[in-house]
C-alpha cells in the first residue's frame, strides 16, 4: 500500500479505548450493565467524539448511538457495543466501537476518498435485557411489546424503567435504510487462543455461529432425606446429574467438529440439605454453525428425555427458549480483510469461524458483513483479566481501516 494513503493513529486509539476503560472501571476490567450510569456516560463519550469523525451524532429509542455522514459516496457501516457483562473485560465491543471511529475519522476526512464510514454502537449486545437488542431492533427484529417485556437479568428492572432513566422514553427507534450501506464491518477481540497460539495478529472471520438454549425440566417426588429408602426416592436432582453426564457420553458421535455444549446453571427445588429435591432444572446451550448438526443434537436430546421418561423414576421435559441461526460472513469483505492483513500485517492471518455471538450475525440478516478478530491474552474473556497487547490493538486497528479502505473502493 503506497506510503500516501493516511493510517490508523495507534497511539489515539489505546488513548480512547483507555478513556472508555476508567468508565465503570472494576480492577482491570470493567463493570459496564446495559443502562448502567457507566454504561449512559460512555454512550455520551461516543457522541462527543463522533463530531471529529465528520459523523452527526444521534442515540435512538433502544439506546443505540448512530454517527451518520453526508458525504457523497458509498457508505460503510462499522461498530460493536459498549456495554460489558458483570464484572468483566475492557475491550469486549468497544474495540470494534474504537476502531469504527477511527476508520471514519480518517476515511471521512480524506477529500479525495470517495466514501465514508458510518459508525452503530448497537445496545444490549451482551443480554442483560435481551439477546442482541440494539442490532435485531435495528434490522426489524424487535417490537414494543418484546420492549414491554424486556427485565434486567440481575435485578428485575423493566426496559421500560431503564430508558425512561437514560431520557429516552418515547424516543423512535432507528431502522436500516434499505441500499444506504455497501456493507457492515465489526472488529472484536477473539475471545480465545487460536490467534496467540499461532502467534498470528488478525482473524478473518468465516461465519459466526448459532445459539440453542434449552430448559431441562425434571420433576420426581419431595421428601425427607433422613426417612426415606434409597430404594423408594423419587430424586429429580440425581436424575438431572445422570441426564448430564449421558449427555457428555452421547453427544460427541452425533456433533460436529466445532460443536459446544454447556449447562450453564442448575437449581435444585426447593434446595435444602434434607430434603430430597423434588423438581430440578437445567439451563443448557449449543453452539454450532452448521444448523444440520444442531438438528440432530436437538433431536438426540429429545429421545434421551424420551428413554429418562420411559425409565423413570422422575419425569423429564425439554423447552426451546432461543434459536439463533448461524450466519455466514461475507467473502468479498473476508478478502478485504486478508488483503489488509498482507499490506499491513505481514499476512499473519487465519480464516475462522467465531464460536460466540455478535451483532453482526444480527446485520448479515440485511446486507454483506464480515468480522475481524485481534488476539486474546491467553484466551480469556468475559473476566476482568480480559486483555490484548497494546501492539495487537494498534494492529488490528492499522487492518481495519485499510480494509474498510478496500471494501469502500471495491
Amino acid at each position: 500500500m503506497p506510503d500516501s494513503q493516511p493510517r490508523a493513529d495507534g497511539k489515539r486509539v489505546l488513548a480512547d479505548l483507555n478513556a472508555l476503560r476508567a468508565i465503570g472501571a472494576y480492577k482491570t476490567g470493567v463493570h459496564k450493565p446495559t443502562f448502567s450510569e457507566p454504561h449512559k456516560l460512555s454512550l455520551d463519550w461516543l457522541v462527543q467524539q463522533l463530531p471529529d469523525a465528520g459523523l452527526t451524532a444521534a442515540i435512538d429509542g433502544i439506546g443505540n448511538v448512530f454517527g451518520t455522514s453526508a458525504k457523497s459516496g458509498p457508505k460503510l457501516l462499522a461498530g460493536s457495543h459498549l456495554e460489558s457483562q458483570n464484572y468483566a473485560g475492557w475491550l469486549d465491543g468497544p474495540l470494534g466501537v474504537i476502531y469504527a471511529l477511527e476508520a471514519a475519522r480518517v476515511l471521512n476526512a480524506d477529500p479525495s476518498f470517495k466514501g465514508a464510514v458510518e459508525v452503530a454502537a448497537w445496545c444490549d449486545e451482551e443480554g442483560h435485557f435481551g439477546h442482541f437488542l440494539g442490532s435485531r431492533s435495528y434490522v426489524g427484529q424487535v417490537t414494543e411489546a418484546d420492549i414491554d417485556a424486556a427485565r434486567d437479568r440481575t435485578s428485575g428492572r423493566t426496559m421500560r424503567d431503564a430508558l425512561a432513566d437514560m431520557g429516552l422514553a418515547g424516543r423512535p427507534r432507528i431502522a436500516a435504510e434499505p441500499g444506504r450501506h455497501v456493507g457492515y464491518l465489526e472488529a472484536h477481540i477473539e475471545q480465545g487462543d487460536t490467534l496467540e497460539s499461532g502467534h498470528l495478529a488478525v482473524g478473518v472471520v468465516t461465519s459466526i455461529v448459532g445459539i440453542w438454549q434449552y430448559q431441562i425440566n425434571f420433576v420426581g417426588e419431595q421428601n425427607h432425606a433422613g426417612t426415606t429408602r434409597m430404594a423408594a426416592r423419587k430424586d429429580a436432582g440425581l436424575a438431572l446429574a445422570k441426564f448430564c453426564v449421558a449427555i457428555d457420553q452421547r453427544f460427541p458421535d452425533t456433533s460436529g467438529p466445532r460443536t459446544v455444549w454447556t449447562t450453564g446453571r442448575i437449581t435444585l427445588d426447593p434446595g435444602a440439605p434434607s430434603i430430597i429435591p423434588g423438581g430440578a432444572e437445567m439451563l443448557f446451550q449449543i453452539r454450532d454453525d452448521d444448523p444440520i448438526v444442531i438438528a440432530r443434537l436437538e433431536a438426540l436430546l429429545r429421545s434421551m428425555a424420551d428413554e429418562a421418561n420411559a425409565n423413570g423414576p422422575c419425569t423429564v421435559t425439554v423447552e426451546k427458549l432461543r434459536t439463533g441461526a448461524p450466519a455466514m460472513m461475507n467473502a468479498g469483505i473476508q478478502d478485504a480483510i486478508e488483503a489488509a492483513s498482507k499490506a499491513l500485517a505481514g499476512g499473519r492471518s487465519v480464516r475462522m469461524a467465531s464460536g460466540a455471538g455478535h451483532d453482526a450475525q444480527m446485520l448479515a440478516t440485511i446486507m454483506p458483513a464480515g468480522m475481524l478478530f485481534v488476539p486474546s491474552i491467553g484466551g480469556i474473556s468475559h473476566h476482568w483479566t480480559e486483555n490484548t497487547a497494546d501492539a495487537d490493538i494498534v494492529t488490528g486497528a492499522q487492518v481495519f481501516v485499510d480494509a474498510c479502505r478496500r471494501i469502500l473502493t471495491g
